[in-house]
């Protein structure tokens, strides 16, 4: 009988083989080749993967909220204002969205809206969802809404 039991462990503990054209697994690889072209300073081709993707996968947050994430580090705030907005209507209170959508409003002068969608990463579903993915962004956030509630008191 421990020969059957160790058998069976055995086949419990393989691998499960994914197809290589998985779309999760295909999201995966774009998401992680934009952002490796990213850190390698090209900052476009970075963007052109994601944008390949979102042909394919129009409505994936993820991938909406990674081209937002791009455009704000290069600086396109309008654009990454845009696309995170589309990333929230399809996952509302996904906090990375909202971070960006936050930052880029900010950079743009839209203070009271900015604090706006800080306010939602104060508590909530929108905090618990920043929280899993980038938890490093919580403090910045949380500085920006104090520099931005000053900044209009000023």
């Amino acid at each position: 009988m421990p020969a059957v039991s160790a058998a069976r462990s055995k086949k419990a503990h393989r691998p499960v083989a994914v197809p290589a054209n998985d779309p999760a697994m295909l999201l995966a690889r774009a998401r992680n080749a934009a952002f490796a072209e990213a850190s390698r300073g090209n900052l476009g081709g970075g963007l052109g993967v994601l944008y390949d993707a979102l042909q394919g996968e129009p409505m994936s947050h993820d991938l909406l909220s990674d081209m937002a994430a791009l455009l704000l580090a290069a600086g396109k705030l309008e654009h990454a204002a845009g696309y995170a907005q589309r990333a929230l209507q399809a996952q509302s209170l996904h906090g990375p969205s909202l971070y960006t959508l936050a930052f880029a409003l900010s950079g743009l002068g839209q203070v009271d809206r900015a604090i706006g969608v800080l306010n939602e990463l104060q508590s909530g579903a929108g905090r618990d969802s920043l929280q899993a993915e980038a938890p490093e962004l919580i403090p910045v956030a949380m500085i920006e809404l104090e520099r931005l509630r000053r900044s209009r008191k000023a």
